[in-house]
């Protein structure tokens, strides 16, 4: 990007692969992938879960597709930082993926993802309620993979 020379480069040395964000529920998995250079995220799909071993195999299909090597999974902490049910189950399934995929996993906050979805979504046409449902899932993993994007290029600047 114009006049960002060092952000570039420094994120092309730290990716040049696909990150896979992960915005983990009960009901449903979102996914979002970034470009090889770390610099966009974009929703990919929901997967309406099944049982682990489906889930981690799907996974595994999404991973090898897209030439995946780092995994960021949406770590959703309380509004005043503690965890919750769903904090542990979110780290439970961080770490599954990590032993059973064998990539780095790296758990994001993922604080206000879901609303921020939601509020980006309120501004495109109605579909109904069950696309919603899905669409929100994988936007919500975009917006965690688009923070997460923005951390790591911070660190490469601070570093370079």
């Amino acid at each position: 990007m114009y006049g960002y020379p060092d952000l570039v480069c420094s994120t092309a040395k730290t990716f040049l692969v696909p990150v896979l964000a992960i915005d983990y529920g009960r009901r449903r998995i979102g996914l979002a992938i970034s470009d090889e250079l770390g610099l966009t995220a974009r929703p990919l799909t929901t997967l309406t879960r099944t049982n682990r071993q489906s889930d981690l195999r799907r996974l595994r299909e999404f991973v090898r597709k897209h030439g995946v090597r780092r995994i960021v999974v949406g770590h959703p902490l309380n509004l005043d930082g503690t965890a919750s049910e769903m904090t542990v189950e979110a780290e439970r399934f961080a770490a599954r993926i990590e032993k059973h995929l064998g990539l780095p996993v790296v758990l994001m906050d993922e604080r206000l993802s879901s609303w921020e979805a939601e509020q980006m979504l309120a501004e495109r046409p109605k579909k109904n309620s069950r696309k919603r449902a899905r669409t929100v899932d994988e936007t919500a993993a975009a917006v965690i993979l688009r923070d997460f994007l923005a951390r790591e290029q911070a660190r490469a600047l601070v570093k370079a």
